[in-house]
């Protein structure tokens, strides 16, 4: 079952089809870790019990991401408090932090400035309850993760500032002590501190700063695929501000060859192509229009 839900995991991560292979494989493996859980709940094998009840954890940390991201915010609500309680169930510190930082990032996705706030603090306290524990590489790679929902959480309140501030001087020194990794599949490390800066820039509007340190990021040896889609779209996004919508049109191509499935589901990439619909080149009309279309839109 640990090498199923890993190999979903990755699946999820990697895999250009990720939302067709997960809706195949993802209610059997529920199924079976539910069952799992049930079995093990009461049983006489503690170190058993702790290890379905971690398995549980990691499943219900993608279920929180897939839920997310097919838009379904209260189905990604109620598995992120699972892996909460399945991570306390287990005793397991880490995952019990990963599981506040999958909490935090479900409040993000909402447009409520109080969700907005509360993942913010969610992920600090999480943050002092790990501090109170031997450090390791994997606590400091989470605690990193959920330093940077606190940033995003700042960026989305428009307090440009403390988000800078945050990312340089708690984030940043945490990811080069943890180094590249993805411990607890938070993808954490040196790379993802610097597509936040990129973030933060394109949200502040700041879109010439925004690219000059997109030049800067090398994402080719991200683990996740779902990542260096963030990261073309962000950039996409920046010479969308900038209104170049050539280099908006090729960065759309280069993400729709990445990951078709995830921009296809992108409210942001759909916003851009029906701008370019409106204002785009007659040179360029026929491409956008047949991009609208693969992404069906009217």
């Amino acid at each position: 079952m640990r090498d199923r839900v890993e190999w979903a995991w990755h699946s999820w991560q990697t895999s250009k089809d990720r939302f067709t292979q997960a809706a195949g494989h993802l209610p059997g493996l529920i199924t079976d870790v539910e069952d799992a859980v049930r079995r093990h709940r009461y049983g006489h094998d503690p170190q058993a019990r702790r290890e379905v009840l971690r398995v549980a954890a990691d499943l219900y940390g993608l279920l929180r991401s897939y839920c997310r991201r097919v838009g379904r915010l209260d189905l990604a609500l109620l598995v992120a408090d699972r892996a909460m309680q399945a991570a306390e169930e287990a005793d397991d510190p880490v995952r019990r932090a990963a599981a506040s930082w999958n909490l935090g990032h479900v409040l993000l996705s909402h447009n409520d400035p109080d969700a907005v706030e509360e993942a913010k603090e969610i992920a600090l306290q999480a943050v002092a309850h790990l501090r109170t524990l031997p450090a390791s590489t994997a606590s400091q790679a989470v605690e990193g993760a959920l330093e940077l929902v606190a940033v995003v959480s700042d960026a989305r309140r428009c307090d440009w500032p403390q988000a800078r501030r945050r990312l340089e001087q708690r984030a940043l020194p945490l990811a080069r002590t943890a180094g590249e990794g993805n411990i607890q599949w938070t993808v954490f490390g040196p790379t993802n501190v610097a597509l936040h800066a990129m973030s933060i820039e394109m949200l502040a509007g700041e879109a010439a700063e925004g690219l000059r340190l997109a030049d800067q990021v090398d994402t080719s040896r991200l683990p996740s695929r779902e990542r260096q889609f963030t990261f073309g779209l962000e950039v996409a996004r920046c010479y969308h501000l900038r209104r170049d919508d050539a280099a908006v049109l090729v960065h759309l191509f280069s993400l729709e060859d990445l990951a078709p499935e995830d921009l296809s589901r992108s409210p942001a990439a759909r916003t851009m192509v029906q701008d370019l619909q409106l204002r785009v080149r007659p040179a360029f009309r026929r491409k956008v229009d047949a991009l609208a279309g693969r992404l069906q839109l009217a």
